[in-house]
């Protein structure tokens, strides 16, 4: 047997069948970890096509399994690989598996899906349970609403792997702000299991030398942000008309398509910007914090990350959030404005133009999220941190053996 000295190993994993989100808040965990723990390493598995574009600090790296795209029917297949989806998604479980093994995590962190994308994590909790190794289900702060969520679990047969796998449930929210379990029956054993952490802040560091910002941020402009872009396309559209039928908004707009934007829309879009003096528009930028920071308020769908951006960076925003395929960015932003956190608009595929501009002039006017009081909201990463304490490796242990744990309904 070997033995190993080298420090405290987290494996997370993330699923990223679509946009940026998951991707967006597993890398701030590995990253918030390692700088806080100075002898810990970072390995992140991710299925996103685009993982590489992002900067990771020093020890902190990834391991990009094939990526997989869920359709409009709900049926998945492979993003790049013309090989059957079944296929793709037993090539993605045996290498989550392999890595697991060599890597030899002391915490595993999932984020979402406790069995992961169709059950392809549920081997390597087994294997890595029986080993030690600390396991604990990552959860944002709204999953979907009750009725939509508890028979999503119960068709996935989640709860076995709650029970009897898993060592904590994370929830990076506050449970004054939303249960994201509401509705579902929990055994009192899970329940026992569950933190809220609070919301996971970020911070706008000044990103590299090479990075070129816009040349419209070197003035007020308002930053308008559909997240990866794959559903944004709506909150684009609305926004754009404003600006094509009023040229006396207060502030220019700084437009990020979004990397998963469908091509046509793009250029349709970046064509109609070409002919507005007072909006630019971009592709991606893998430093959002930076021009959320820059900017003076922020228009977006309000995804999880975006919403911890907001909050962090103290900005204005009106939240134009979807309800299709889940209501999460709706309960998100409903509950907020609830809060006096934000201004939604409800998306009702009309984007009257005059409704987004009067939006648009009373964003001056709105609270700014630090107003609003509520204790805990921003304590996330420090308590996640936290948590992770009492599972640091102190002394160096022997490499386990494949031992395999079983668990039954």
């Amino acid at each position: 047997m070997v033995s190993r000295s080298d420090g405290t190993r987290v494996l997370i994993y993330s699923h990223d069948t679509f946009g940026l989100g998951h991707l967006r808040r597993c890398r701030t965990l590995g990253h918030a970890l390692v700088e806080n723990n100075p002898d810990m390493s970072v390995l992140i598995l991710s299925g996103s096509p685009i993982i590489g574009s992002f900067d990771f600090r020093s020890r902190v790296d990834f391991v990009r399994i094939p990526g997989v795209i869920k359709l409009r029917d709900g049926q998945y297949t492979s993003l790049s690989l013309p090989i059957h989806i079944e296929d793709t998604l037993k090539l993605r479980a045996e290498i989550i598996q392999h890595t697991a093994q060599a890597f030899d995590p002391d915490i595993f962190i999932v984020d979402k899906e406790p069995l992961g994308l169709r059950g392809e994590v549920a081997d390597t909790l087994r294997m890595l349970k029986a080993r030690g190794t600390k396991l604990v289900l990552g959860l944002r702060d709204v999953m979907d609403e009750p009725k939509a969520l508890e028979p999503e679990w119960r068709r996935k047969n989640v709860m076995p792997a709650l029970r009897n796998l898993y060592d904590q449930i994370w929830v990076y929210g506050l449970p004054q702000f939303c249960d994201p379990l509401e509705g579902i029956d929990l055994p009192e054993k899970v329940a026992r299991k569950i933190v809220y952490t609070g919301y996971l802040p970020r911070t706008s560091s000044e990103p590299p030398n090479e990075h070129q910002l816009p040349e419209i941020t070197q003035r007020p402009f308002l930053l308008v942000t559909p997240g990866g872009g794959g559903d944004g396309e709506g909150l684009i559209e609305w926004v754009l008309r404003a600006y094509e039928s009023n040229e006396m908004l207060p502030y220019p707009a700084l437009l990020v398509l979004g990397p998963f934007m469908q091509r046509e829309r793009r250029a349709e879009f970046l064509a109609r910007v070409a002919r507005l003096p007072r909006v630019e528009a971009i592709t991606f930028d893998a430093h959002m914090e930076h021009l959320v920071q820059n900017a003076v308020g922020v228009i977006a769908m309000g995804g999880y990350n975006t919403f911890c951006e907001i909050l962090s960076l103290n900005k204005r925003a009106i939240i134009v959030p979807r309800k299709k395929p889940r209501m999460e960015q709706y309960i998100r932003a409903d509950r907020a404005q609830e809060l006096g956190l934000i201004r939604m608009l409800e998306d009702d595929e009309r984007y009257d133009a005059a409704e987004m501009a009067a939006a648009i002039r009373a964003l001056p006017r709105q609270r700014l999220p630090s107003e609003v009081v509520i204790p805990g909201l921003l304590e996330g990463l420090e308590n996640v941190n936290r948590l992770v304490q009492p599972w640091l490796r102190q002394t160096p242990r022997e490499a386990p053996t494949g031992q395999v744990v079983e668990f039954r309904a």
